[in-house]
């Protein structure tokens, strides 16, 4: 069975003080996490050290770094590298998150150059796709989504593609309080799911794990988690509430 996973996004939120409070909170409330599922906190980069010594040892738990720059090292002040994460024993990282591509321009082409860099030093990408509101209003999301799997992941080997999670996030429903409907996301899951399927078979299709990401939160990952495609979430504002972030983890399908 695919891997479960909730992964909390912290964003640019927290001093340290706070970060290592609200780690201490999840780690001492989380159950047993079982073989097929996973926990993974993705923090500023100046907890990255620090978050990595706390899921030390815990069962499936990981951190993940929210950006890295597809070089190894080099002249890229305020960058950090695939390289530099793997060396204080962070194995995750988001890769194409809605905000980098609209606050920083980050284009598929150069997405998929991330991604080879991450693949390239073993660490994970959770790699972000999904469609702003006047994209779903012209019903243009499949396609929108599609472009954005053919242009970032498809030139991957049918080994590398299976060490990628995907994480669909509606951008209009991000920290907007709204939530695509628990068949809206399974919807476009199945979707993501029948292009990866369509390119590298239906068995390499089934090991990929497909996270929904948008306003998801304690009252309705249970149901949105239940869904045949969706498999976990990809957590923003509610990973910053310990009590919600736990009860979104146990919404796991076990």
């Amino acid at each position: 069975m695919r891997k479960q996973i909730a992964a909390a996004n912290w964003k640019m939120n927290l001093t340290i003080t706070e970060a290592e409070t609200l780690l201490d909170a999840v780690l001492g409330g989380t159950a047993e996490v079982s073989e097929n599922q996973k926990v993974v906190f993705a923090v500023p980069a100046p907890y990255l050290a620090l978050a990595a010594q706390k899921v030390a040892g815990k069962n499936n738990t990981f951190v993940a770094a929210q950006n890295i720059y597809p070089k190894k090292s080099g002249a890229f002040t305020g960058e950090i590298s695939a390289t530099i994460i793997k060396s204080i024993g962070v194995e995750h990282a988001v890769v194409g998150h809605s905000e980098r591509r609209e606050y920083f321009n980050e284009s598929n082409q150069f997405l998929a150059e991330k991604v080879k860099m991450c693949l390239q030093e073993n660490i994970v990408p959770i790699f972000c796709c999904g469609e702003a509101l006047p994209v779903r209003e012209t019903n243009q999301q499949n396609s929108f989504v599609q472009t954005q799997l053919q242009e970032s992941l498809f030139d991957l080997s049918a080994d590398e593609i299976q060490q990628v999670v995907i994480a669909y996030e509606p951008i209009w429903a991000i920290g907007t309080g709204k939530t695509a409907s628990s068949d809206q996301a399974q919807e476009m899951h199945a979707h993501i799911r029948s292009q990866l399927a369509a390119k590298y078979g239906a068995e390499v299709a089934n090991n990929v794990s497909i996270l929904y990401g948008g306003s998801v939160k304690a009252s309705n990952a249970k149901e949105i988690f239940g869904k045949p495609d969706v498999d976990g979430g990809l957590v923003g504002g509610a990973s910053l509430i310990a009590e919600e972030f736990v009860a979104i983890i146990k919404a796991l399908k076990s």
